[in-house]
């Protein structure tokens, strides 16, 4: 009874003294730059956060003795201030790595920042190709997505089904600008040939103008070179312009189950979109969603699926190293396959690109559905190495070829 009752005691001193080691400890910090108010706020948002936070609580809450803390930012989307959060939360809060950022620009001008600093940032939403290619880093990973395997995913298989002509409505900045030139570049190498595209400017409430010039285009495919609201406005009033009806195919090249749950099945159905991650794969992807819903009433995109899955890996990789160290901590990370319910068999590669399967899936028709968030068929799973741009291509500085 007496070792019983040690050995009882011995465990709560063991911890209490962890706790009160946390305690004394400054706590880890991992920062998010999010869109919390403007267009991507479904996409990332407070979805992100509570992502985070969900990975921290089942890691258990603390690393190498430091309670680990998610301190969130809302870049408004704005390059500038997402350039200024970064630096206050690695100068002045003590960040140690900055997760999700949401949009491309403001991604590219955080990255900046972080690579200054030596600190480790994981770009969940943002999805151009230069983050992973010119804009590359030691510390940088690109995690979800990017406009390469949207491309290659959606614009290929669209083109091997007769869908060969395309005009393009692109939001008029870097995520937009790459995502048209990659999937035009799919498109001409497929044997498809461009007629044209617009520029329009993020966060565009009238779609008219754009929209009469791609119908008179006579396109059989009208790719959606945006995101968000954007992309939500485009379809909808597409819809009302009766282009789908007249022959024409809406083609979102970056859409999101929050997106489709806005638009409607009865407008979106039999839209083809390429996707890194859907709530409804698997079993691993069902439970974690369950959880998620229970907190934010609505299933998780992909792009906060991937925070769950980065912090757990970033926090793993502290753990095994030793450190916080980003050197160290990035050997780590690189070194070990990601299975979880986001990738199996995913790694970080030397540009910073996490390459795992992406999914080809056609919205489902309003019949075809069993209720809210049952939106998708999967058509095809496209290995990692087919999806993404190869080594070979790369850009980045750090790759040696």
């Amino acid at each position: 009874m007496r070792r019983v009752l040690a050995g009882v005691l011995a465990c709560v001193f063991a911890i209490s003294a962890n706790a009160s080691l946390a305690q004394d400890k400054p706590p880890l910090k991992l920062g998010g730059i999010l869109d919390m108010s403007s267009l991507y706020a479904d996409i990332t948002g407070s979805g992100s956060e509570t992502a985070a936070k969900m990975a921290v609580e089942d890691f258990g809450g603390t690393v190498l003795g430091r309670k680990v803390e998610i301190v969130v930012g809302d870049h408004l989307n704005k390059a500038d201030l997402a350039a200024n959060i970064a630096r206050d939360m690695i100068d002045n809060q003590g960040v140690e790595m900055i997760f999700d950022v949401a949009a491309s620009a403001t991604a590219l001008a955080a990255g900046e920042i972080a690579k200054a600093r030596g600190k480790i940032i994981m770009f969940n939403g943002p999805g151009s190709i230069r983050l992973s290619n010119e804009a590359c880093g030691p510390y940088t990973v690109h995690y979800v997505f990017d406009t390469f395997a949207q491309a290659n995913v959606t614009g290929l298989a669209a083109v091997k089904s007769g869908l060969d002509t395309w005009f393009f409505l692109t939001a008029d900045y870097a995520f937009g600008q790459d995502l048209e030139k990659d999937t035009s570049n799919v498109v001409a190498k497929s044997g498809g040939k461009v007629l044209g595209s617009v520029r329009h400017p993020i966060n565009t409430s009238d779609f008219s103008s754009f929209l009469l010039q791609a119908q008179a285009s006579k396109a059989k495919v009208i790719g959606l070179a945006n995101a968000g609201g954007d992309t939500i406005n485009a379809i909808k009033q597409g819809a009302e312009f009766g282009i789908t009806k007249g022959g024409q195919k809406i083609s979102p090249l970056l859409a999101f189950v929050t997106d489709i749950d806005s638009v409607g099945l009865e407008t979106a159905q039999g839209l083809l979109l390429a996707e890194a991650f859907y709530w409804d794969l698997n079993d691993d992807t069902r439970a974690f969603t369950k959880r998620f819903m229970e907190r934010t009433k609505r299933v998780p995109t992909s792009a906060q699926a991937g925070v769950y899955s980065s912090v757990t890996h970033y926090l793993e990789a502290v753990k095994a190293a030793g450190t916080t160290d980003a050197a160290a901590v990035m050997k780590v990370m690189k070194e070990t396959p990601i299975n979880d319910m986001f990738a199996k068999n995913g790694r970080i590669r030397e540009d910073g690109r996490m390459v795992h399967d992406m999914y080809l899936f056609e919205v489902k028709k309003p019949s075809e559905s069993k209720g809210r968030w049952d939106d998708y068929k999967l058509l095809a799973t496209v290995p990692g190495d087919q999806a993404f741009q190869p080594l070979s291509e790369s850009r980045c500085p750090l790759v040696k070829k």
